[in-house]
């Protein structure tokens, strides 16, 4: 049986809430969601039978300390979201998405091989997506360029999207 555990971080959008799950045994935590203050759909504290070990999750926090020191480009980590076979199909293409590019929610449909009528699920499984800033639903963009959906506030996504310097498109 594995363990979920958790720990904090401070960031540059205040105290975020990572959570890993670490499996039966022991070992690393792969990480598995990283919230931030405010965020829709998305827990603003650690469940009850979590337990606190910012020991499993010191990689995912240097990790994303570097990202914001503008120092790292890409992530190294084992991740374990959960979500349906939809929605892990599209964060795998998400995770394609190179630092300082951006997509359409149309392209990413495209490029997950969905029917451009599979936006609006496809902009839901972008939504639904539990690893803020490591996993680049920020790079995803509306139709007509607009910053649009992301669950941690607009004016986050265009920080992060500021600090890639990218408006190229994947």
């Amino acid at each position: 049986m594995s363990t979920t555990v958790f720990t904090f971080m401070e960031s540059p959008f205040g105290r975020l809430l990572l959570s890993g799950v670490v499996p039966e045994g022991g070992g690393p935590a792969a990480l598995a969601a990283v919230t931030a203050p405010g965020q829709r759909y998305a827990l603003a504290e650690p469940a009850d039978d979590w337990v606190h070990d910012p020991e499993a999750l010191a990689e995912p926090v240097t990790q994303l300390t570097e990202y914001f020191a503008g120092e790292r480009t890409a992530f190294d980590l084992p991740l374990a979201p959960v979500g349906t076979e939809f929605r892990r199909r599209i964060w795998d293409v998400l995770d394609k998405i190179p630092y300082g590019g951006t997509v359409t929610y149309g392209q990413l449909a495209d490029l997950a091989g969905e029917s451009p009528r599979a936006v609006r699920a496809v902009g839901g499984a972008v939504g639904a997506n539990p690893l803020l800033i490591v996993r680049p639903c920020h790079r995803v963009l509306g139709a007509n360029g607009a910053l649009t959906g992301f669950a941690a506030g607009v004016d986050r996504k265009r920080w992060l999207l500021d600090l890639e310097r990218g408006t190229s498109l994947f």
